[in-house]
């Protein structure tokens, strides 16, 4: 017997998900903006409903929002009709989804809503439904073909999960949330790591390698070898930063040069080096230092480029699983 090649099948399913998400694409309008201008503007919670597949999307379309500084969870429509509609209070809003708009489990919630005047932002796909006539923003997705002997809720339901994802891009774009802010909401995990920023990481206090410029190799070279960094900050009377020494400098120079240990560090340094906020994200660091060909940098505060508070080393970074 011969084996069935189920590659086509899943090409087939596949097309047929591209194809719905053109239509979607193509049928974002006016109520788009206005519900992410709601989210956005929202005090209280965003909170999110659905019924069978549809109630698993509102649940992953909850944890996104949430992770882009929404306050928001999803509730069992079931549930809501035995006593947890008494969570929505009338400062939230409520999102539900429903392909066909008309969901019996959802009327409940429906009349709850419309009752104490919660916002209603509805996800449907028939113009005719409960749903659709009761949002007071509607976000009215194409009817699609479904893969699957034409019913299986696939087609469907990847436009509710993709109109969600772009709500909660949106609202985090109106609401200008930094990857700084992103951090807070993910601080472990790998997307944890790599929103470090510089200033976790980097060198600081008795550990950074400060010289003074008219300091003698012969000193400076001690110190090299005993902060066993590699990197010498070269200081002016001012305590700002005027250069820096590297090890590889210091290997070149003597292949050239037989007085080394004679001359001061300013002979020596390479003027002006990169400095780096410490607010940057050490992943930045990173591909500025490969960029550079170098394996550390200054760090500054705000935009005192001169006044070095930290070294930010290679090693550093890569120790961290940051790439």
């Amino acid at each position: 017997m011969k084996k069935k090649n189920y590659k086509k099948i899943a090409k087939e399913v596949i097309d047929l998900e591209i194809k719905a998400l053109k239509k979607l694409k193509s049928s974002i309008n006016q109520s788009f903006n206005e519900a992410v201008d709601a989210i956005a503007k929202c005090q209280s919670k965003v909170i999110l409903c659905g019924v069978g597949k549809s109630g698993l999307i509102a649940s992953k379309i909850s944890a996104t929002l949430s992770s882009v500084g929404t306050p928001s969870f999803s509730l069992s429509a079931n549930d809501c009709s035995h006593g947890d509609l008494g969570s929505i209070s009338k400062k939230d809003i409520l999102i539900l989804i429903s392909y066909s708009g008309s969901t019996e489990e959802l009327k409940n919630i429906i009349k709850y809503a419309n009752r104490n005047k919660i916002t209603l932002i509805g996800i449907m796909s028939k113009r005719n439904s409960i749903l659709y006539k009761a949002s007071d923003i509607k976000l009215l997705i194409p009817e699609v073909t479904e893969a699957g002997l034409g019913i299986v809720p696939t087609s469907s339901t990847i436009n509710q999960l993709s109109i969600g994802d772009a709500l909660a891009v949106a609202a985090l774009n109106k609401k200008k949330i930094s990857k700084k802010d992103f951090k807070k909401f993910h601080p472990s995990g790998n997307l944890g790591v790599q929103l470090r920023t510089v200033e976790e990481l980097m060198i600081i206090g008795k550990k950074i390698p400060f010289v003074d410029e008219n300091l003698k190799m012969k000193k400076a070279l001690q110190i090299i070898s005993n902060k066993k960094l590699g990197t010498l900050i070269v200081q002016n009377k001012k305590k700002l930063t005027v250069g820096i020494i590297t090890d590889g400098q210091i290997r070149r120079f003597n292949e050239t040069n037989t007085n080394l240990q004679d001359l001061t560090v300013k002979k020596v340094m390479t003027k002006n080096p990169i400095s780096i906020d410490k607010d940057t994200l050490a992943e930045k660091a990173l591909s500025v230092m490969n960029a550079k060909k170098i394996t550390s940098l200054c760090v500054h505060n705000q935009k005192k480029i001169k006044k070095t508070i930290g070294i930010i080393h290679i090693h550093s970074i890569l120790q961290s699983n940051i790439h």
